[in-house]
């Protein structure tokens, strides 16, 4: 079975230029969410700036907290709950605001992530999500045309920067990245970005359960050649099947697609540099910038 075989993508590198929350039901769970932070707020006898200052933010960054313009991360939730002295009534929102954040078609790929017990993925045009700065991610953002506004931007970041907690999981996933060379030489953002990018690879690689591999321009066999695609392996054992293009994006249940996109990710790791190849190869194009 495939879901959402016609939907426009939400990548990595996706166009995320429509409506924050993609959908009237996500719209109405963030307005709704941001009276109720309004509500207590005034219950509370305080002004936006004096929240703000309280949780780290500017006034005007409330304000759109409230009026469901932008969605605030867990953790900010969670810190107003507690500064509102709201007993845990804004906390019960957390799962459904940061469901909100995704367009419902990547909402499933969001949960995956969260449930998975190995990630295979494998990329030809940016760095895997995951595996992103958050300057190599606003540097793909603000590429985008027609522009993000900065709210679109800044709630785009939080909400792939989040999708980062995977790494600190425990018990830990299996993750597994192969990307082509190409991947690593773009200078999105410019040089310092691109360093900085190239630095949190060869870090993120000495994890015990992270494989970070290169497939060189120069290989003469690549099964990897029809593009990006995820497989995830969820703790049941089920196993899923993502895939995404310039404007859609599908998430495949059918266990003999799933299967073959398994094997065939193999065979592409068998392809590439191997893990300790790719962490060198990594460090010379750190020294040729």
């Amino acid at each position: 079975m495939t879901e959402n075989e016609s939907n426009p993508t939400y990548g990595e590198g996706a166009d995320d230029s429509g409506p924050r929350t993609a959908d009237k039901s996500a719209q109405g769970v963030v307005a709704a969410f941001g009276q109720t932070v309004k509500t207590l707020r005034l219950r509370a006898g305080m002004d936006r700036e004096e929240l703000g200052r309280r949780l780290g933010y500017s006034a005007a960054t409330i304000a759109s907290f409230e009026q469901g313009r932008r969605i605030p991360s867990p953790r900010a939730i969670d810190k107003a709950d507690e500064v509102l002295d709201a007993g845990g009534l804004l906390t019960l929102w957390t799962e459904e605001v940061e469901r909100a954040q995704y367009p419902p078609f990547f909402q499933g790929m969001a949960q995956l992530e969260k449930q998975a017990m190995e990630l295979l993925a494998y990329d030809t045009l940016v760095v895997k999500g995951l595996l992103q700065t958050e300057e190599y991610m606003r540097g793909l953002l603000a590429m985008w045309r027609p522009p993000l506004d900065d709210e679109t931007i800044e709630q785009r970041v939080t909400a792939r920067l989040a999708r980062q907690d995977i790494f600190d999981r425990r018990p830990a996933p299996l993750l597994s990245f192969v990307m082509d060379e190409s991947v690593l030489r773009h200078q999105y953002g410019g040089k310092r970005v691109l360093r900085g990018q190239l630095e949190h690879l060869l870090l993120m690689g000495q994890r015990r359960n992270v494989e970070i591999q290169v497939m060189p321009t120069d290989c003469e066999d690549n099964a990897g050649v029809d593009g990006t695609f995820t497989v995830v392996t969820r703790k049941d054992n089920k196993r899923f099947l993502y895939v995404e293009a310039q404007v859609t994006s599908a998430l495949e249940t059918d266990p003999e697609q799933v299967g073959l996109a398994a094997a065939r990710y193999g065979i592409i790791r068998s392809q590439a540099l191997t893990p300790r190849e790719s962490m060198k190869f990594i460090e010379r194009l750190l020294g040729e910038l």
